[in-house]
């Protein structure tokens, strides 16, 4: 069965408008959604709604845990001070633009999706098993951590923005890059498809162009640091 798994839009409904119709034009029905909804764009209400009008299942991300909860930080790893300050200001507008009833819907996303499909137990975490804001990159070390503490075949994750597929100790491990906000290089919205059988995993990633320069304009045109219109622009961290 093939399955499509979309994360970290980050407020961009001109990307997942365009990541779900290329989903429904491959004919893939089962999607899922491995969090991090809302920040960084001006359209929080816009996704989740359109998340939740398509019934997908979800996980919470770091950023939904943090405007659901309405804290202080985003458990975001900046690289500086600039960065955490533009990124404060992200957060508190995303607090104060998202209705209370989807930071409800934020605040009760599960920590994880359990499932099996073809004999395979795959298992949907934001970040890590071990946290919504670990970041598990392909060359972590940590991943050959977690192998021995999970029970399932297949472990996808998002929170880093960059995609990859590898085996450790015999579990795949995927990030599914992000529909939103990539950080591959190319402002292209990814998203994986993972196609399980019995005897083989097989995954694509996939890069779905989209009106970047729209969703830019409309962050310069928000409150929201015009720092994150740039990034947009380049697909860039």
């Amino acid at each position: 069965m093939k399955i499509a798994i979309i994360t970290d839009i980050h407020s961009n409904i001109f990307a997942l408008e365009a990541v779900l119709k290329d989903i429904e034009d491959k004919g893939i029905e089962n999607i899922y959604c491995l969090g991090d909804l809302v920040g960084y764009g001006p359209f929080p209400n816009e996704v989740i709604n359109r998340i939740r009008e398509k019934h997908i299942p979800t996980v919470q991300g770091n950023y939904d845990q943090s405007v659901g909860e309405e804290l202080f930080a985003c458990g975001c790893d900046y690289k500086d001070d600039k960065a955490m300050e533009i990124g404060a200001k992200s957060l508190y507008w995303s607090q104060e633009n998202t209705t209370e009833e989807n930071k409800k819907w934020l605040k009760e996303l599960p920590e994880k999706i359990e499932f099996e499909d073809e004999g395979q137990k795959i298992l949907l975490v934001h970040g890590s098993p071990r946290k919504n804001n670990e970041y598990l990159y392909e060359e972590s070390k940590e991943l050959e951590e977690i192998s021995g503490m999970i029970n399932a075949d297949i472990m996808v994750c998002g929170h880093t923005h960059k995609p990859f597929h590898k085996q450790v100790a015999g579990i795949h491990m995927i990030n599914a890059g992000s529909a939103g906000k990539p950080k591959h290089g190319n402002p292209k919205a990814t998203y994986m498809i993972i196609d399980v059988n019995a005897n083989d995993i097989k995954t694509e990633i996939v890069e779905v162009q989209y009106d970047y320069e729209k969703m830019a304009k409309a962050i310069e045109d928000s409150e929201i640091p015009s720092e994150f219109a740039e990034k947009i622009r380049k697909g860039i961290a």
